[in-house]
C-alpha cells in the first residue's frame, strides 16, 4: 500500500526525512514540481532507476531528466558548461527548464538511455527542492503517468495508477504550470528546444541572443532522442481525440461541427461554449489565456476520458509563446490526429 503525504500547508520535517531516507534506500516517490507530479528515484541508483520504468511502462531508450536541488550538485554530474550554457541556467534555473548536459560516469546509463549527455532540472517548487536537499542524492522523475497518459498535475488524477507501485505520494495540491519543462540542449552554440514549455523560444532568445526550435517538436522523432516527449505516443488519453485550429473563429467553430457525433465532448474555449449548446463542452480556457489553457489541460483530458466518449475534439492555440508548448503536448494527445485551417 502507497503512504500519501500531506504536503499541501506544511511541510513537516520528520514526513521529510522519511521520504528522503525512501529515496536514498532506492524506492520511488511520487513528488509535486511547478510543472507536473514526478516519479522519482535515486538517479545514481540503476537498480532504483529501473523501477520507475517498470512503474509507468515506460520504454527504457526514454531518456530521464535528473533534479537537483543546487549547482554544486549539477557539478558534480556534469562536465564544465559552455558560457552559453551557463548563461541559461543561470537565468532559468531553478524554474520549469531542463538543459541537457554531457554527464559523467557515475549516472547510470539507464538514465540517459545510454548516451552521453542528461538533462538537468532545479525545480523552483518548494517541495521539490527541500526533498532532494533531504534524500542528498540527485532525483531522476520523469512525470507521474502510466507511459502514453496525460500527464499528473494533481494527485488525485494519478494516485490510483500507481498505488503499490510506488512507496510514498507526496500531496503538494495542484501544480502551478500544468506542462512539462521546456528541454534546451546547445548544438553549435545554439540553443535548440527539444520540448518546449513555460520558458519560451522568446524567453531563450533574450538571453543569448539566438534560438531554434527542433523540427521533432510538431512531429515524432525515430530513433534515440535526448529529450522526452519527443518519441512515443504521449499525454494521450484512451479516448479517439482530433486537434481543431484556425485563427479565424468561425472557420474553427464550422470545422468543429463537421466531426460531431452523438457522443462527442469538446474541450475548448470559454469565448466558444455558446456555440456548442447541445454538445457536452469542457472550457480549457479562455481565448487570450494561454496560462490557463496549460494549467487545465492535461487535467481536463483525464476527466474527460472517464466519462467514454466516442470523440474527444480539443481545440488548439496559435504556435507562439508558450502555445507553442501546447500544442507541443496536444498533437501527441492526439496521436497526430490534427487539422489547421
Amino acid at each position: 500500500m502507497t503512504k500519501i503525504i500531506n504536503f499541501k500547508e506544511t511541510i513537516n520535517q520528520k514526513e521529510l526525512e522519511e521520504i528522503g531516507s525512501t529515496l536514498r534506500n532506492g524506492k520511488l516517490v511520487i513528488f509535486p514540481t511547478e510543472t507536473v507530479y514526478g516519479i522519482g528515484a535515486n538517479a545514481l541508483d540503476a537498480k532504483a532507476v529501473d523501477d520507475i520504468f517498470k512503474a509507468k511502462g515506460r520504454a527504457n531508450d526514454n531518456p530521464l531528466i535528473v533534479h537537483v536541488a543546487n549547482f554544486d550538485m549539477v557539478h558534480e554530474l556534469t562536465y564544465e558548461p559552455t558560457p552559453i550554457e551557463k548563461h541559461l541556467m543561470d537565468a532559468f534555473m531553478p524554474g520549469p527548464f531542463t538543459l541537457i548536459l554531457k554527464k559523467k560516469k557515475m549516472i547510470p546509463d539507464n538514465v540517459s538511455a545510454g548516451l552521453d549527455t542528461v538533462g538537468i532540472r532545479m525545480p523552483e517548487n518548494d517541495i521539490a527542492r527541500k526533498i532532494i536537499e533531504e534524500a542528498n542524492v540527485p532525483v531522476a522523475a520523469p512525470s507521474a503517468n502510466i507511459s502514453s497518459r496525460p500527464s499528473g498535475t494533481k494527485i488525485e488524477d494519478i494516485k490510483d495508477e500507481f498505488d503499490g507501485k510506488v512507496d510514498i505520494i507526496v500531496d503538494g495540491g495542484e501544480t502551478k504550470i500544468g506542462i512539462e519543462s521546456t528541454v534546451v540542449k546547445v548544438i553549435d552554440g545554439i540553443p535548440n528546444v527539444l520540448r518546449p514549455g513555460k520558458i519560451t523560444p522568446e524567453d531563450i532568445k533574450d538571453v543569448v541572443g539566438i534560438v531554434k526550435i527542433d523540427e521533432h517538436v510538431y512531429k515524432k522523432a525515430e530513433g534515440k532522442v535526448e529529450s522526452p516527449g519527443m518519441k512515443y505516443r504521449h499525454y494521450a488519453p484512451n479516448s479517439n481525440c482530433i486537434m481543431i485550429y484556425s485563427e479565424q473563429d468561425e472557420i474553427l467553430i464550422e470545422e468543429i461541427k463537421k466531426h460531431l457525433t452523438p457522443n462527442t465532448i469538446i474541450i475548448g474555449y470559454l469565448e466558444h461554449q455558446k456555440y456548442f449548446p447541445t454538445t457536452k463542452f469542457y472550457v480549457h480556457g479562455s481565448k487570450n489565456n494561454y496560462d490557463e489553457i496549460s494549467h487545465n489541460i492535461f487535467s481536463l483530458l483525464r476527466k474527460v476520458d472517464k466519462e467514454h466518449p466516442d470523440l474527444i475534439i480539443i481545440e488548439g492555440v496559435k504556435k507562439e509563446g508558450i502555445g507553442i508548448a501546447i500544442m507541443n503536448r496536444l498533437i501527441r494527445s492526439c496521436s497526430y490526429h490534427y487539422i489547421e485551417k
